[in-house]
């Protein structure tokens, strides 16, 4: 009986970064208070750096909606109702 087949291994580059005194600071405090590796606070920083760069909905819901709404006439009831219609426009549509 054959082996089963084992996942493919990432493997991870070395990268060296000089980081100004603020910026480690900054970096070794989001490390103790998440629990995450610097390496991996770095890794998720470029990932949502490039997802906002790209446009591809790594920003928060709330200000796709308002850009959606930007320069529309507002529903009635907006400012009372605004969680139900940021809940709306975030539902998928059915099919």
């Amino acid at each position: 009986m054959s082996k089963p087949k084992s996942h493919r291994r990432v493997v991870r580059e070395p990268v060296q970064v000089y980081l100004a005194p603020d910026d480690r600071k900054l970096l070794d405090s989001l490390a103790s208070t998440t629990g995450l590796s610097r390496a991996e606070i770095l890794r998720r920083g470029i990932r949502s750096f490039a997802a906002a760069a790209r446009g591809d909905g790594a920003r928060s819901p709330m200000l796709a909606f308002l850009d959606e709404m930007a320069g529309d006439e507002w529903p009635e009831g907006l400012a009372e109702r605004h969680d139900d219609f940021l809940t709306d426009t975030q539902r998928p549509a059915s099919s």
